[in-house]
């Protein structure tokens, strides 16, 4: 096996995946090291369904490039139908997806750059001389390995590799250092989808205010916020106020996001493991809620639940720059703008049954600075995806799946160039970065 990388990126999820491509694509040689046994991250790992969103509030695209590119691929092999509007209201879209055609794509895509990947293979030391990474050990099947590299990419969602190369972390809100809740979510089957849109469209008081009515009889069903009525009425014991739930990956199933644990760390194996059987008990009470109360939902079966919880917020890194609620609200665009985005604000209440939202200003997309993917005390590293630098509140925008490839194309690039410039991220030329990712599809 060799030992020597240019590039080695821990974490294969979405922004792991693009990171690695962007950086394969620039004829480096790459290695990507990931704990499970498929590739994926939260979108495989913990069913997190759909992928939203890839367009700002007025329908334009803002994110391009190899998110893009791997969403027409799996359209080719019938593993997605494409960007489609949210008939929640929401986002202008959601892109549903095939998590098995997903994980295939990946691993193919990957071979086909030539990347090095590991699977079943975890992270367990980082050896730093002088804020530069020389070398990372893992584990798998009972050895240890030790791989050398030019540059590291972060990708892991708990910011692990930059934790153990004693880069400074942020975990939850400021003062309390709560987390946004974790969510089991599970996908029902049998379900008459025709039902849930003829009892929308008689009783619309009952949903959110943004589900877009006046189109709902010609758009294909995507999602479903409401159902308030109902939940109210069954008052089943989970801390939330209201239903949700997405259609798909397959005809007659829905993806349903509503089981919430709140108060537990997801860092502390402990009291991740208490949220792993809480949140199957919810499973079951939400399984016999959806099949009294929701009409369509009569004859409907769990028919998957993912390997593990979903996690929306652990530890992140104290970047060179930290994105803040200012910069999502005021639509703020930077010199160094490596990635756009329209999702808004989108805090689920580490204490309560609510959300928090907050829209975005300005044109309705803000940018991702360069600068808020670069760690500080570690000077060949880059972040991509929810561990990158931000505040409690501007994470809950940039956590999502589209901004997370997004951050790990603009990664993956940028280290390629830092290696054939003989720089390092803070020294990187920005404009060279900025006109790299525009010549390979990326929406800046």
């Amino acid at each position: 096996m060799k030992k020597q990388f240019d590039v080695i990126v821990a974490g294969g999820g979405p922004a792991g995946i693009n990171a690695a491509l962007a950086a394969a694509r620039q004829n480096k040689r790459v290695l990507l090291i990931e704990k499970y046994g498929f590739l994926g991250g939260m979108s495989t790992i913990a069913g997190v369904y759909p992928w939203m969103t890839f367009h700002s509030s007025d329908g334009t695209q803002v994110v391009k490039g190899i998110a893009d590119e791997i969403v027409e691929r799996l359209k080719q092999r019938e593993g997605s139908p494409g960007h489609q509007r949210d008939t929640c209201g929401f986002v202008y879209s959601v892109t549903p997806y095939d998590g098995e055609e997903y994980k295939l794509l990946a691993a193919e895509m990957l071979h086909e750059e030539g990347v090095t990947l590991l699977l079943h293979t975890t992270l367990t030391s980082v050896v730093k001389e002088d804020n530069i990474i020389t070398e990372v050990s893992c584990f798998s099947g009972g050895k240890y390995y030790t791989f050398s590299g030019k540059m590291f990419i972060d990708t892991t969602g708990d910011a692990t590799l930059s934790y153990m190369a004693d880069v400074p972390v942020q975990i939850g809100e400021k003062n309390t250092h709560k987390t946004q809740p974790m969510t089991l979510k599970f996908r029902l089957a049998n379900v008459d989808l025709a039902a849930v849109k003829t009892y929308m469209l008689k009783n619309p008081d009952n949903f959110l205010d943004k589900t877009p009515f006046s189109e709902l009889e010609d758009l294909p069903l995507t999602a479903v916020q409401g159902f308030y009525k109902e939940w109210e009425e069954a008052n089943i014991g989970i801390n939330r106020d209201q239903v949700l739930f997405f259609t798909g990956p397959h005809d007659n199933e829905v993806v349903v996001n509503m089981t919430r644990v709140q108060g537990l760390n997801p860092l502390n194996p402990l009291e991740l493991t208490e949220a792993e059987v809480i949140a199957r008990k919810q499973v079951k009470l939400l399984e016999n809620f959806f099949k009294s109360y929701i009409p369509g939902f009569e004859n409907a079966f769990v028919s998957y639940i993912p390997p593990q919880i979903g996690i929306r917020e652990s530890k992140r890194i104290l970047g060179v720059y930290s994105m803040t609620k200012e910069d999502i609200v005021n639509g703020r665009k930077f010199k160094d703008g490596i990635a756009t985005s329209g999702y808004p604000i989108d805090i689920h209440a580490p204490t309560g049954k609510g959300m928090t939202i907050a829209e975005v200003g300005g044109q309705g997309t803000f940018q991702i600075p360069f600068r808020a993917l670069i760690p500080q005390k570690a000077d060949n590293l880059l972040v991509a995806g929810r561990c990158m630098s931000a505040d409690h509140t501007a994470l809950a925008s940039v956590r999502l799946t589209p901004t997370a490839m997004a951050t790990g194309q603009a990664a993956g690039t940028a280290t390629a160039l830092c290696i054939d410039h003989g720089v390092v991220p803070r020294e990187l030329n920005t404009d060279l970065l900025v006109s790299t990712l525009r010549k390979n599809s990326v929406y800046i």
